[in-house]
């Protein structure tokens, strides 16, 4: 199996949980096989665990993609990362996998030069995210960054911490608001692909706002979003 082609003009193209589309999701494989191709960046999803290190899933529990099932966030870090996960679809654990850490997913975009996309999910304390950040800093990526978070307050906090710092408000729904929200705040926005129509991107383009979109795996829905000017497009196969 292999990624499905496409013609992206401008826009760039981010791997969602690394490569998902071919290896299981927010794994170090899913990372490398994003590495190994054309992506713009590699998108991730961050969490604490109880003993305050970071890992990188996306559910708040460990069931859906490993054999047993834990909170994320209320389990220690070497219980998670004792845990080995499926492989696509479900099949069997695969041993040689488990759940990453964030500094081995920093440093796998950083290997392979690619801008790291990371969700902020929950919602995390400042002190958390000054941690995040700090982890980032010791893989010297810094630069290498965007942040995305439907918790509007996380990407508040981040932004008092890191002035420069890019990041996007994920949501999935337009509203009218938006645009000028976010140009306030100056954030981008990563949105559900279905709510962006001609109105609504010469909206928050006329806001100076960048918009990536999520999650995209159809041809025609990558072609009609380029065709409206997307920024990005998120994405488990396409490329």
């Amino acid at each position: 199996m292999d990624t499905v082609k496409i013609d992206k003009n401008a826009t760039r193209m981010i791997a969602h949980r690394g490569l998902s589309g071919i290896e299981p999701e927010n794994t170090n494989a899913a990372f490398i096989a994003a590495g190994n191709r054309s992506y713009f960046g590699i998108e991730t999803d961050v969490h604490r665990t109880a003993d305050g290190k970071f890992v990188v899933i996306h559910d708040d529990t460990t069931g859906r993609v490993c054999e047993e099932d834990l909170s994320v966030e209320n389990s220690l870090f070497d219980e998670l990362r004792a845990l080995h996960i499926r492989g696509t679809n479900g099949e069997a654990t695969r041993p040689e996998l488990g759940i990453p850490t964030l500094k081995e997913y920093i440093a796998s975009c950083k290997r392979y030069g690619k801008t790291a996309v990371l969700e902020l999910k929950n919602e995390f304390s400042e002190e958390d995210i000054k941690a995040i950040c700090d982890e980032i800093d010791e893989v010297q990526y810094s630069d290498g960054m965007i942040f995305i978070s439907f918790c509007f307050e996380n990407l508040v906090k981040l932004r008092a911490l890191r002035p420069n710092a890019t990041v996007q408000f994920l949501t999935g729904k337009y509203t009218p608001d938006l645009p000028e929200k976010l140009k306030e705040h100056g954030f981008g926005i990563d949105i559900y692909h279905r709510e962006l129509n001609e109105e609504n991107v010469k909206a928050l383009r006329d806001a100076g706002i960048a918009i990536n979109c999520w999650t995209v795996d159809e041809k025609a829905d990558a072609e009609r979003l380029i065709g409206l000017g997307a920024d990005f497009i998120t994405t488990d196969i396409l490329e």
